[in-house]
């Protein structure tokens, strides 16, 4: 499979081709900047690679507005009014509780904090000192203490248990204080991952969310990992869990689209093998995550997060008209699945994209062909 092994050599040597592919005769070959025949992403109309935001999925400018507001002045009161206005059981919501505790992460790895500066992320202990009873600030601190134990620790430590029981007890705390709201027992999801809890505590996790969100897609995700065959599962219990989703998901649900992160947490580390990406089950689990994008709200915020998985596969199953149609639909943004998983987002997406676009006009594609 060559584009495969065109992107197996860009890994292996560590740099980015870029817009520098383009079809020969024997399919797409690499070319030097400035060739003629290069394609070249910025036609149409992406984002150059140091312009990708790595830090969402998709846009939310409020939010943008917002955290900059915040890690400007170091004033929590913008979050907490912005939660406050964010619908309690809305994917909205848990996307936002994500990135608030993520940017405060950030900060404090960033600054520490030393004699005479006061550590990054600051505003948050603001916040939980001066609104103690407020349940945004609850839901983001919960979150934030679960990211600093997987950033900082390493699972099955003792620092990373201790980090852990007390982001569990952030949950409860977040939890009384919004009885109606899913997010604590979300971020307790990732608790019950990292403590390895038994099933059956598990489940009564997730029978509240399902009683709060039964089609809260962000619990479904987070909930995914725990069943996954890496921690505390099997791929069997993972795709039943997922296809289980999928069936009850109602009209319009992005829940559609589960197969496709199972079957992307149980990816062989190294395939090479072409049928892998058009087998029945990748192929089956694709058709459902585009149908689910194609039937969801433009607004869906999750909507995002399957698109960027899609890009994954399509590129890997040389769907490259299609993958293109959802490069229109998420370009600029690289805060997502599988982008995440590598120390430069954006450079992994770009390599993607270049396939993409080089796959695309190779196959007689050009700007004026894209629809959007």
């Amino acid at each position: 499979m060559e584009i495969l092994l065109v992107l197996l050599g860009v890994v292996m040597i560590g740099f980015v081709v870029l817009p520098f592919l383009r079809r020969g005769r024997g399919g797409i070959t690499q070319v030097p900047a400035g060739h003629p025949d290069a394609a070249d992403p910025a036609g149409y109309g992406f984002a150059l690679e140091e312009e990708l935001d790595v830090r969402m999925p998709g846009p939310d400018q409020d939010l943008l507005d917002v955290l900059d507001l915040v890690q400007r002045t170091r004033d929590y009161r913008g979050a907490r009014q912005l939660l406050a206005g964010t619908e309690m059981t809305s994917e909205l919501r848990w996307q936002r509780v994500q990135a608030f505790a993520g940017a405060a992460s950030l900060e404090l790895a960033a600054r520490p904090g030393t004699a005479g500066e006061s550590p990054g992320g600051q505003w948050l202990r603001t916040w939980r000192a001066e609104a103690p009873k407020d349940a945004g600030g609850a839901a983001v601190h919960a979150e934030f203490l679960v990211q600093q134990a997987w950033r900082t620790a390493t699972p099955g430590t003792d620092e990373f248990r201790i980090i852990m029981e007390e982001a569990r007890a952030a949950c409860g705390e977040a939890a009384l204080l919004a009885p109606g709201d899913p997010v604590p027992y979300i971020v307790e999801l990732s608790v019950a991952r990292g403590l390895a809890y038994e099933r059956k505590d598990f489940e009564q996790v997730w029978l509240k969310i399902l009683d709060r969100a039964p089609a809260h897609m962000g619990a479904h995700l987070a909930a995914l990992h725990y069943w996954c065959e890496k921690w505390h599962g099997s791929r069997e219990l993972a795709y039943a869990f997922a296809e289980a989703a999928a069936a009850r998901a109602p009209r319009g649900s992005l829940l559609a689209a589960m197969p496709l992160f199972a079957v992307f947490e149980h990816l062989p580390e190294v395939n090479l093998v072409s049928g892998f990406y058009r087998s029945e089950v990748v192929t089956k689990a694709v058709h459902g995550a585009l149908h689910a994008v194609h039937a969801a709200r433009p607004d869906d915020p999750m909507a995002a997060h399957v698109r960027h998985l899609l890009v994954f596969f399509l590129v890997r199953g040389e769907r490259w008209a299609e993958a293109m149609t959802q490069l229109t639909h998420i370009d600029g943004h690289v805060g997502a699945l599988p982008w995440t998983l590598s120390p430069d987002p954006a450079a992994e997406f770009a390599v993607y994209r270049a396939l993409a676009v080089a796959g695309y006009e190779a196959n007689g594609g050009s700007p004026a062909t894209l629809p959007h």
